[in-house]
Order: C-alpha cells, then sequence, then structure tokens
C-alpha cells in the first residue's frame, strides 16, 4: 500500500475538492458576469447523461437514470487550482 499523500483516497479527494472548487466558481460568474462572449466562453457546459437504466431481478426492479454530469471549463480549472494547492501542501 503506497504511503504519504500519493494514495488514490488523496487524489479522489483533490478531485472532488477541484469540482467543487469549479461549480462555485461557474455559479459565481454565471450570475455576476455582464453578458458577452466572456460569459458565454467561461459558463458553456457540456453534460453527458447515462440512462435511464432499467434492472429487473425478478423480486425487485430497480431504474436509474438519467445519471448526468455537468462539466464546464471552470470545473476544469477548479481541479487544477485544487492540484497545485494540494502539491504545494504536501
Amino acid at each position: 500500500m503506497a504511503h504519504g499523500p500519493r494514495r488514490p483516497l488523496f487524489y479522489l479527494g483533490v478531485l472532488a475538492a477541484g469540482f467543487v472548487l469549479g461549480g462555485f466558481l461557474h455559479a459565481l460568474l454565471r450570475r455576476f458576469l455582464p453578458q458577452g462572449a466572456a460569459k458565454e466562453f467561461f459558463t458553456t457546459a457540456v453534460t453527458p447523461t447515462l440512462g435511464p437504466v432499467h434492472l429487473d431481478l425478478l423480486v425487485v426492479s430497480i431504474t436509474l437514470g438519467p445519471i448526468g454530469l455537468d462539466v464546464s471549463l471552470l470545473s476544469v480549472v477548479g481541479v487544477a487550482i485544487a492540484y497545485f494547492v494540494a502539491r504545494s501542501l504536501f
């Protein structure tokens, strides 16, 4: 098992923190930037979806979906910022 900050949970935490930070930046800029090309560029997001997925086990029937992930440029920027901050701390 790896020791130190190179553990998979470390990277998962950095990724999660980056997506939260990026989502916060996305919402902030969407609210406060004036209409124009900069707002259109920074707040454009791609939302791939999966589903609905239906699973019938004869006793239990489960339907999941649709499940989507909202990815924007600021989400990627948030992940990069979180990575560089975590890298400088550890």
